[in-house]
């Protein structure tokens, strides 16, 4: 068996009174799409930087491609690559010129740098674009250049901080299908993202952050799993949720209510039998929901299910598709030192 690629055992790091990580633990095995799933908050921006040595954990431990964070950091940093949320890429120079710098900073020979440069910028597909100044580059090249650059060192692990965040759908889908390629070369990814069906689609396993915790690991039907084969969704008269999940909690049932629809969701594995026997309940308490639908779960229900609340205010983001500057350059020659 493969020993895990990436070990964290009871991370934990504090900013003033923020408890990003609260004894965070999770193990991820070689190969493929790790999933870190969460809402918009410090703990998975917190986790990365930490496994890629950026930041120190106040307790716990990280081994990287099995080399520790906090004893071997340069060892670290030389068996991986990053993109954050935003394209670290210097506007000045051209896409070649800054995957080439990339690969100089890996401690490439000049020749080699360029070699990996080129073969990196076929991969990404930016066609007629590397010897263009970076500044007239879409957000979407951007991105695309960023990842260009954080593989030119060939790193066992890969880190993926939201990298489609901000992005139009028809880019998205553009970097979803690169991401789905790097699999192919070895590469391990380990990616956050706010997106439920971002992390649906792309990871091979999924971990649910909330506060600092793991709450849920699995892939993502292993997740949905956990909600039932189904969901129902009560739609509520006024908004008044109190008595629907009291009458439903009496019946044997464990609803949610979700601030964000203002919906009572509830886990259905027995289909249409659970959607009558919820019905029924709620009318012999004299409740009459204004709809109430029976669909498939998504991550979203699982999210709810398992922390009380919504991965995000926005849910999957904004459009989904079916299936910069200096300072940004200045972490990654961090990283790559």
């Amino acid at each position: 068996m493969n020993d895990p690629i990436i070990e964290v055992e009871g991370l934990a790091k504090d900013f003033g009174k923020v408890r990003a990580l609260d004894g965070l633990s999770l193990t991820v095995p070689p190969g493929g799409i790790y999933g870190l799933l969460g809402p918009n908050g410090p703990g998975k921006t917190t986790l990365i930087r930490v496994l890629t040595t950026l930041l120190e954990p106040d307790a716990g431990s990280a081994r990287v491609a099995g080399v520790d964070v906090r004893t071997d950091p340069d060892g670290v940093r030389a068996r991986i690559g990053l993109a954050g949320q935003a394209a670290a890429v210097d506007e000045v120079l051209t896409g070649r010129e800054n995957v080439e710098m990339v690969g100089r900073l890996y401690g490439l020979p000049r020749h080699e740098a360029r070699r990996r440069a080129q073969e990196m910028l076929g991969r990404i597909h930016l066609v007629g674009a590397p010897d263009r100044p970076v500044r007239t580059y879409s957000g979407g090249m951007r991105r695309r250049l960023d990842l260009a650059a954080s593989l030119v060192g060939r790193p066992q692990v890969l880190f993926l901080d939201e990298p489609t965040a901000g992005l139009d759908p028809a880019s998205r889908r553009d970097l979803w299908e690169l991401i789905g390629d790097l699999v192919g070369t070895g590469t391990t990814v380990l990616l956050t993202t706010q997106y439920l069906e971002e992390a649906d689609q792309l990871a091979d396993r999924i971990a649910v952050v909330d506060h600092g915790r793991l709450v849920g690991e699995g892939t993502g039907e292993q997740l949905k799993d956990r909600v039932g084969g189904a969901v129902v969704e009560l739609r509520l008269p006024g908004g008044d949720h109190g008595p629907t999940l009291a009458a439903l909690r009496d019946a044997g049932m464990d609803p949610s209510y979700d601030e964000h629809t203002g919906r009572v969701v509830l886990g259905a594995p027995d289909g249409s039998r659970t959607l009558t026997k919820a019905l029924r309940r709620l009318d012999a308490e004299g409740i009459n929901p204004a709809g109430a639908t029976l669909r498939k779960p998504t991550l979203d229900d699982v999210f709810l299910a398992l922390t009380g609340h919504r991965a995000s205010p926005s849910g999957s983001g904004p459009d989904l598709p079916a299936r910069g500057g200096r300072p940004g350059q200045a972490r990654r020659a961090e990283a790559a030192r």
